[in-house]
């Protein structure tokens, strides 16, 4: 019979992985955009919370700010910047999309499952570093890891500044990227004031 903290860990790796599967699954089936990007938020905070779970509370601390306060935020600042009010078309074939992409993440989901089951795992693992962790990494990120450091940042100053291009595309008589004539339509116009001054006749 499992004691007390072993079953506390049970339920509490449960709800994480159902928050991971849960939201994974809202960020791509639904259609509101803002709805998605929140999901996706809790997505990298239950992940953070997996890594509690195996003591590695660097790479928590690095979950959360980096992709929970930097990608996250910057997929929100994105979504809230454009925001565009014209209603979508609807995009031919569909059904073969979506066929093709449930193939896919069929074959990978079987693809990690093969993997999981088959690989054999060294258990217990190796023995906590503990202060010295922190350390270790930074040589690594600044020595083995350095250019895929810098290449995910490049990647997310590219982001930014395709956020502010497509938020500011309308503003323009004609397409930065184009050259063609910008429908100013959907700019959002000037709203009437909620309170308004009561001429008398």
């Amino acid at each position: 019979m499992p004691s007390l903290a072993e079953l506390t860990q049970l339920i509490v790796f449960a709800l994480l992985a159902t928050g991971v599967v849960v939201g994974s699954l809202g960020v791509v089936l639904l259609p509101n955009v803002v709805y998605a990007a929140f999901l996706l938020g809790g997505v990298f905070l239950s992940v953070a919370g997996l890594y509690l779970m195996l003591n590695a509370s660097f790479i928590a601390a690095a979950q959360v700010l980096v992709y929970v306060g930097a990608v996250n935020v910057l997929i929100l600042f994105s979504i809230m910047l454009v925001n565009k009010k014209e209603a979508m078309a609807a995009s031919p074939g569909v059904g073969l999309r979506r066929l093709l992409s449930s193939g896919v993440c069929a074959g990978l989901l079987w693809l990690l499952l093969r993997v999981a089951y088959t690989t054999p795992w060294a258990t217990p693992g190796p023995e906590p570093r503990g202060d010295d962790a922190v350390i270790r990494l930074g040589e690594h990120f600044f020595s083995d890891y350095l250019l895929p450091f810098e290449l995910a940042s490049v990647l997310l100053l590219m982001a930014m500044i395709g956020a502010i291009v497509l938020a500011r595309r309308d503003v323009f008589n004609t397409d930065v990227g184009t050259g063609e004539a910008v429908d100013q339509a959907l700019i959002e116009k000037e709203r009437t004031p909620l309170l308004l001054e009561k001429t008398r006749p």
